[in-house]
């Protein structure tokens, strides 16, 4: 249980449980994926928004264990509507499949929960060789959000209320490398430190949703952020269009005919007034099952963490805060704590390495 329960602006502390940010909140209306919802803060997150009445789909990589804690959640709240479907980040076959799925359904979207991870583990590459960490925290979680932007375009649009996109990042995003992302050594094993890479990719996480807030920002209609808009398009499609005529169907149209690049999708986005935000957090120092890979570590925050580590239930209210509660209508490209908002690294706000991750990531994600 965490002994310091300050209160921020918004009326809540690293005290505050899940269920106590989401009080009297209805969402009835809503439908939500949950990414890593079978265990520790994502099982948290799933049961709290299926409580307040959301439809919940737990994406997890170990169905039967889905289906447990579904059992579970319905034991405790019988009208809830939950589902289980297979997703494992770490693999980009899967991820599309899942999509691909979700999609063919026909089922809307208000709200995507990017909240998997591993932390700290032993170098190991993924199925489409990437560093494993990297390859399930960011890069897993970055094509999926591409994948469903066009479900929840439509959701928002049909529905009248914003998606949001919450991605779990982490305090460890102040901690990785020195260049911060080493996007020349992302496979590099000879200088691999399992913290320092933990922390890139919850750099990584904060990157992206400050890089989706600025790409959903600068395409609303004035004149000074459609000049934005340009100057943000030729990074990806240099020299295709002229900037002086300001075409935006040339300039879709350069787009379509890369398929590689979805930068394009991004223009429509505000065109019917849709609203679409993006937020990052750190949900709290917690003892879950993110350490299995260090023993000793694992076992001293076992030790000490009734006193100073958050529980599971206080771990998860910033993420329900983020995902459901009124006051954070409208608000992106933040980095919230505590259900607060907080202040994350210099790094973190780095605009030219926001967008080259953007581009790194496309790349490995199509290559």
């Amino acid at each position: 249980m965490w002994i310091f329960g300050r209160r921020g602006p918004s009326g809540f502390s690293a005290c505050s449980t899940a269920q106590d940010v989401t009080q009297g909140i209805d969402g009835s209306s809503l439908s939500a994926i949950v990414t890593g919802a079978s265990s520790g803060i994502g099982q948290e997150t799933a049961r709290v928004l299926a409580l307040r009445g959301v439809d919940v789909i737990m994406a997890v990589r170990n169905v039967e264990s889905g289906k447990k804690v579904k059992e579970t959640i319905l034991k405790e709240s019988p009208k809830a509507k939950i589902e289980v479907m297979e997703l494992d980040l770490s693999s980009l076959a899967s991820v599309r499949k899942f999509a691909s799925e979700y999609n063919s359904l026909g089922l809307p979207l208000n709200l995507l929960i990017n909240n998997a991870g591993v932390m700290a583990t032993p170098f190991m590459l993924s199925q489409d060789n990437i560093e494993m960490q990297f390859a399930t925290n960011h890069l897993g979680h970055f094509l999926l959000t591409n994948l469903l932007l066009e479900n929840m375009k439509k959701t928002a649009n049909e529905s009248g209320k914003e998606g949001r996109i919450v991605i779990v990042s982490s305090e460890a995003h102040r901690y990785t490398y020195r260049e911060g992302i080493r996007f020349d050594k992302i496979n590099d094993s000879s200088s691999y430190n399992s913290m320092l890479a933990y922390g890139q990719s919850k750099l990584a996480n904060v990157l992206h949703a400050n890089e989706l807030t600025r790409l959903f920002q600068v395409i609303n209609g004035s004149p000074t952020n459609y000049g934005l808009a340009l100057t943000s398009y030729e990074l990806y499609v240099p020299g295709r269009f002229n900037m002086a005529a300001r075409a935006p169907f040339a300039i879709c149209k350069a787009f379509c005919e890369l398929k590689q690049c979805n930068i394009w999708f991004f223009m429509l986005l505000q065109e019917e007034g849709v609203k679409i935000t993006a937020n990052s957090l750190h949900p709290g120092a917690i003892a879950t099952n993110l350490l299995r890979h260090h023993g000793i570590i694992e076992g001293l925050v076992n030790w000490v963490g009734k006193y100073f580590i958050k529980n599971i239930p206080q771990g998860a209210a910033t993420t329900c805060y983020v995902a459901l509660h009124p006051e954070v209508e409208g608000v992106s490209g933040k980095y919230f704590l505590n259900s607060n908002v907080g202040q994350p690294s210099n790094l973190s706000s780095d605009i030219q390495l926001a967008k080259k991750l953007w581009d790194f990531s496309l790349k490995m994600a199509n290559s």
